[in-house]
């Protein structure tokens, strides 16, 4: 039972980390369409 528990928030994990970078993908290329984000240009 403790395997199946702990396997099952290793998934979680995963599921909520591949929504947040595929987030800040769309967010950094201006594609987001969900909020609105200010452009904020980085200094090279």
């Amino acid at each position: 039972k403790k395997r199946i528990r702990k396997t099952i928030w290793k998934k979680r994990g995963y599921w909520v980390a591949l929504k947040a970078f595929s987030l800040a993908k769309s967010l950094s290329t201006g594609n987001s369409k969900s909020f609105f984000v200010q452009q904020i240009q980085t200094l090279e």
